[in-house]
């Protein structure tokens, strides 16, 4: 453990096997030393958030993922599935309200056509001409290819000249097909998931990353997902962000795995803060892990709490966030940083600086 210590105040990258052992045997202050030297070095002591809005199109999908507390069927209570029209008059609310992020993610609607997001992706720009559209995870942009019969790379052009400009990170999970095959049988495999961003990367879409933890993965399995997100940093470079998210097992098929610890979530936020040295930011995500852990996690490595979200999502409200309405604002965020030592600044999708509070 001295030796894994020296190697990483010292700058210098961490192998697997030096991941794995950090997550079976150091401590939780120690980890702590190690990833606020790496998070010091790549972003000092600035906290970054952004104005932003979600909008989720549906919550009707064709997968049945184990994990999931938002999915339902076509018909069923609290299923919901917006027209376009609808989808617009979202967009219209928050015309001059300053928000610079629209953040469009939802089910894998069986019968929506990729013809259907590109006037998706084209009207919310033209509503809100100044604000970057970051939309649909690797599995719907999968499915959206597959559907129109098309390469991904060219159903994520074509998407691009309507206006997408990057892409998040979720539908990761963990990427190891003997996990996913337990949690999300459904779902596109870990190379198909790692195809869509580097598709993106190479047509200068940037995109996040994430990890769904804490269920029937091992931490070898949070290993080899860290190495695989590290190996397609190292050639593309396009990874803006990394997003650890904590399984809740409230409404769902996977209940009995339970839950990780507030010890585990803040050893795990570090040791990705760690081993991730070539992905610059590592979000708490306040709106899935809750305002008081997104605000520890930044003395455990993270650096960026998203955003204000102004109660548009409902994936992980649904789920057994302690955040049912999760809206945060300016002063808020600001308030969290300072609270804890740091810088706020508020940014763009692209982590371009807008204001230093």
């Amino acid at each position: 453990m001295n030796t894994i210590h020296k190697k990483i105040l010292a700058g210098e990258r961490i192998a697997a096997d030096e991941c794995l052992a950090l997550y079976r045997s150091a401590s939780l202050p120690a980890l702590g030393v190690m990833a606020n030297a790496v998070r010091e070095r790549l972003n000092g002591k600035y906290v970054y958030f952004n104005r932003n809005v979600h909008i989720e199109p549906t919550n009707i999908c064709a997968n049945r993922c184990l994990f999931c507390s938002y999915r339902r069927d076509e018909g069923q209570e609290e299923s919901w599935d917006l027209s376009l029209d609808e989808i617009f008059g979202i967009a219209r609310q928050y015309v001059g309200s300053g928000i610079t992020e629209v953040h469009i993610v939802g089910g894998v609607h069986p019968r929506r056509t990729l013809n259907f997001y590109e006037e998706m992706v084209s009207g919310v720009r033209r509503i809100l001409p100044g604000v970057h559209v970051k939309a649909f995870t690797a599995e719907e942009l999968w499915r959206m290819a597959q559907q129109a019969g098309l390469p991904v790379g060219e159903a994520l052009a074509r998407l691009k000249t309507c206006g997408l400009q990057s892409i998040p990170g979720g539908g990761a999970e963990i990427l190891d097909d003997d996990v996913r095959a337990q949690i999300c049988p459904d779902k596109v495999g870990t190379q198909e998931w790692l195809e869509v961003h580097q598709s993106a990367h190479a047509q200068g879409i940037v995109s996040n990353a994430t990890m769904l933890y804490g269920h029937v993965e091992t931490y070898e399995h949070r290993v080899k997902h860290l190495q695989r997100l590290r190996d397609l940093q190292d050639k593309t470079g396009g990874f803006n962000a990394f997003i650890p998210l904590k399984y809740f097992k409230k409404n769902n098929r996977l209940s009995s795995a339970g839950e990780v610890s507030a010890v585990e979530e803040l050893r795990n936020m570090a040791i990705c803060r760690i081993f991730l040295d070539n992905i610059r930011h590592i979000k708490a995500y306040w709106a899935m892990c809750g305002k008081a852990m997104a605000q520890l996690a930044l003395s455990f490595g993270a650096d960026d709490m998203d955003g204000t979200i102004d109660d548009s999502t409902k994936i992980y409200s649904m789920a057994g966030a302690d955040d049912k309405s999760p809206k945060m604002t300016v002063d808020e965020l600001c308030a969290m940083a300072r609270q804890s030592g740091f810088i706020p600044v508020e940014r763009d999708s692209l982590y371009h600086a807008i204001k230093q509070y």
